[in-house]
């Protein structure tokens, strides 16, 4: 690629469970949102979600947060998403676009955007999945739509032309349905989501810290590599 888009072309939401992390994040002007999910949950070793919620909430009252419910039938989908909903109004709720029996959630998602429940639908990996969730979102309340683009690109698929066709497709449902490039894999994928008009893209602090390589001139680059290796063959005191 010959130019690197603007950053402020997409909103960077962090991705993560820890709340000295996401605290942090909170403070950086790049960062427009929060991310969050039962494995990252579990990941940092939190036991009690309500009251981590709680404790996020209090401290980040102005950009938006995902919630996620964890039930897998829906009755129980729907008592949680109405209660995560409540929290704040910052909150939005993030509703798997099936349960583990691959029964699609598009009633639920329906019911509960018609209510007016901001949702963020996750865990989309097809097109199919995009136009159902776009559709049950019509005329509802502002919501995202998670396209797991990474994990399509684990599967030996490039993401960007599926990604490219989701967001015209979003766009054509409603102008609230924000598209959000999940699961990114690196630093590449922020100039992948911005260039095609991506509304959102989760990073991870990982990928965080890498930002200031974007568009880093590559000359430059080479040489810090060859210093980087010089280094620590003298720091490991190689000889022949």
């Amino acid at each position: 690629m010959s130019t690197i888009p603007s950053l402020d072309r997409i909103k960077i939401f962090a991705d993560g469970a820890s709340l000295p992390s996401m605290l942090e994040s909170a403070r950086d002007p790049r960062i427009s949102g929060f991310t969050t999910n039962p494995t990252l949950m579990r990941k940092a070793g939190i036991s009690d979600y309500r009251a981590f919620a709680h404790e996020v909430l209090a401290a980040i009252r102005d950009k938006p947060i995902s919630f996620e419910v964890f039930a897998d039938d829906w009755a129980e989908m729907k008592r949680q998403a109405r209660e995560i909903a409540t929290w704040g109004d910052n909150v939005y709720v993030k509703i798997p676009i099936t349960n583990t029996k691959r029964e699609p959630a598009i009633p639920l998602i329906r019911e509960l955007t018609s209510a007016g429940v901001k949702l963020n639908v996750t865990a989309i990996c097809t097109l199919d999945q995009v136009r159902d969730t776009a559709q049950a979102l019509k005329g509802g309340a502002p919501s995202v739509v998670s396209v797991f683009a990474g994990r399509i690109a684990d599967t030996g698929r490039d993401p960007v032309p599926l990604m490219r066709e989701a967001l015209a497709i979003c766009r054509a449902a409603d102008r609230q349905v924000e598209l959000l490039w999940a699961s990114p894999r690196e630093l590449l994928n922020i100039v992948q989501a911005a260039e095609i008009g991506c509304d959102i893209i989760t990073v991870t602090n990982d990928l965080l810290a890498k930002l200031p390589t974007l568009g880093k001139d590559l000359a430059q680059f080479s040489l810090e590599t060859v210093q980087m290796f010089h280094r620590d063959a003298e720091a490991c005191g190689f000889k022949l």
